[in-house]
């Protein structure tokens, strides 16, 4: 089985990350795991990593697990070394943005993690293929060039949601996730 790693804030999830994660799905993969992650590089306004579970918990279903188990871990090296251990007759793929790869050698134990397989979403012209060269991954990778359009961000909605502009918010974030945030005066502090 192929089964995608898709790590990050997830501050708050959004419409934008769940078509990702549909499109690799339907297309490269047979099931995705989520891992929203510790504040490790201070990031402003990230809730608590239990409130970004519950959200991401809206989406769980068969081929979309959410990790509540890895969170702890500080590093993706760390995160893989982890799984690697459990799915160890699957297929796993790291799935990075094409603006990662750009600073790759710069992540911690980055040569460990390129011994994996790697998704990399291509968006902004990125030429990736110069940079897997660069970084001597000459093979175990996917460039996923058919993303669908993504017109959203989680800064954008955690302003939107600041402002107290909830207009037009279910464009880019499901109804689900936004009452959550209501309910839990999620992102309200001073800008």
């Amino acid at each position: 089985m192929k089964i995608g790693i898709y790590v990050g804030s997830f501050n708050p999830p959004h419409k934008g990350h769940i078509k990702i994660v549909n499109h690799l799905i339907n297309n490269y993969l047979d099931k995705v795991i989520i891992i929203p992650t510790g504040n490790y590089w201070n990031k402003l306004d990230l809730v608590s990593i239990n409130d970004r579970i519950n959200m991401l918990k809206f989406y769980e279903k068969e081929k979309i697990i959410i990790d509540n188990k890895n969170n702890n871990l500080e590093y993706t090296y760390q995160i893989l070394n982890n799984l690697v251990k459990k799915y160890k007759k699957d297929e796993l793929y790291l799935i990075i943005g094409a603006d990662n790869i750009v600073n790759f050698d710069k992540w911690k134990n980055y040569k460990e993690i390129l011994e994996y397989n790697l998704i990399i979403l291509n968006r902004d012209n990125i030429d990736v293929l110069k940079y897997l060269d660069k970084l001597n991954k000459k093979d175990k990778y996917i460039i996923v060039n058919d993303l669908p359009n993504i017109d959203t961000s989680s800064t954008m909605i955690r302003n939107k949601i600041k402002n107290k502009d909830y207009n037009n918010l279910s464009m880019y974030i499901d109804n689900c996730i936004l009452n959550y945030i209501k309910e839990n005066k999620l992102y309200e502090g001073e800008l």
